[in-house]
């Protein structure tokens, strides 16, 4: 298992750490696995830099789609025209 850190909005941080936000929609240019730790670490834009807060997560299931692989779920323009959306399961 590995422990993976990256940067997170301030927003995005708060919504995590509220225990709403239980998803991370993230390009895929690094590897995670089910079971490794994400260190999510509050990053301010303004600032450039760590603000110092952070939280671990243990992650669940791990989605990868390309973007021509989207088409096997819904036309093209369908996707340019309304966009896509996560949505977040709990019991």
């Amino acid at each position: 298992m590995k422990r993976i850190e990256k940067k997170i909005l301030p927003e995005y941080f708060q919504a995590v750490l509220d225990g709403r936000k239980t998803y991370e929609l993230r390009l895929n240019d690094f590897d995670i696995q089910e079971g490794d730790t994400i260190v999510l670490k509050e990053w301010s834009k303004e600032e450039e830099k760590y603000t110092g807060r952070k939280v671990e997560k243990t992650v669940g299931f791990v989605g990868r789609w390309k973007h021509k692989e989207l088409e096997n779920f819904w036309a093209i323009e369908d996707i340019e025209k309304f966009g896509l959306q996560v949505i977040s399961l709990k019991d």
